[in-house]
């Protein structure tokens, strides 16, 4: 836990869905990381060493930036240590994929960025767990609340157009209007930076901060992501110059906010990438076992390649219009 999430939009709709309040209250839209836009692709499907979209200070990446103003990077799913000495990441020899809030001062992996104050917070349309049943796993998809009036962007293509590239750059009239399609789940994570000993590109990693589960969550699992509810948690954590980190841990709390819906276990195969994955299912009809279902949390290297063949936004405009929805999702 948590193991699978899924991140839908295209780079320069994420910008205009992570507005984020600064200290003044002022809203600003975030712009990328210079490059990062290429290292992140849109997924129903996101699995540990995939690249997802995290916002954090650009002080970290600019000293004269000041810590309120934030921007959107592309991150590995996967905290690798500054310290760690192998040329290849791959040969930890533990899962960092998350990070149990009570270890965040234990365990020197996540107690160092932390103490620096290298918190993130990871975008994602939601997450997906699995409750435990006698003889297999039922998966669940779990978000935030939407509105009545919020409305899914229709499907568009990852590669970027002349007018994708204006509004990376804050040029078109857009900017100014409120976002109005899916509200981002927005998770408390820890970042760091490595460079392999021999030399070679920083490679920018996190992990994701859990919980005791909330006890509408406690039905499916015991943890939970350590969710961020609200513009003010956003800022507040992710503002390490005037909140402490002693203070900031206060923030992760188990959330009682979320909405799930159970899912087909088409999602259990991490290599499976499309809206299947999280379209709603009725869990009493029972349906014939996939063989290539994999119930495994990480996803083999493989999988980074599906997610780059894969163009998916809009993944849940099927099921909020109610068209082969069995129910209404559960709060």
């Amino acid at each position: 836990m948590c193991g699978r999430t899924a991140c839908t939009l295209a780079p320069n709709e994420l910008s205009r869905a992570a507005r984020y309040r600064d200290r003044t209250g002022q809203r600003r839209r975030p712009q990328w990381k210079d490059g990062d836009t290429d290292k992140y692709r849109p997924s129903y499907n996101k699995s540990p060493q995939s690249f997802s979209p995290v916002l954090l200070s650009n002080k970290h990446f600019n000293k004269d930036s000041p810590v309120d103003e934030c921007v959107l990077a592309a991150m590995r799913w996967g905290l690798v240590p500054a310290w760690f000495r192998e040329n290849d990441p791959s040969k930890m020899q533990y899962s960092t994929s998350n990070c149990r809030s009570e270890s965040l001062l234990q365990k020197k992996s996540y107690k160092d960025p932390f103490l620096k104050g290298q918190r993130c917070v990871i975008l994602a349309d939601g997450f997906y767990e699995w409750r435990r049943m006698e003889k297999e796993k039922q998966p669940f998809f779990i978000y935030f609340p939407q509105s009545q009036g919020g409305q899914v962007p229709s499907q568009q293509n990852t590669l970027k157009t002349e007018s994708d590239q204006k509004l990376d750059q804050g040029e078109s009239d857009q900017d100014d209007i409120d976002w109005t399609g899916w509200r981002l789940l927005t998770i408390a994570g820890l970042f760091d930076s490595w460079t392999p000993p021999s030399g070679g590109e920083t490679l920018y990693t996190y992990t994701v901060i859990t919980v005791d589960a909330s006890p509408d969550i406690q039905s499916i699992h015991n943890r939970m992501p350590a969710v961020l509810d609200g513009e003010d948690e956003v800022r507040r954590w992710l503002d390490f110059g005037e909140v402490k980190s002693l203070e900031a841990m206060k923030l992760l709390q188990p959330k009682s906010s979320l909405t799930f819906h159970p899912v087909s276990s088409f999602v259990n195969n991490s290599r499976n990438n499309s809206p299947e994955c999280l379209q709603p299912v009725d869990p009493t009809v029972k349906k014939r076992k996939n063989p290539d279902e994999d119930t495994s949390a990480k996803a083999p290297e493989e999988n980074l390649a599906a997610e780059k063949k894969t163009k998916p936004a809009g993944p849940l405009q099927q099921w909020l219009l109610g068209t082969g929805s069995p129910k209404k999702p559960r709060t």
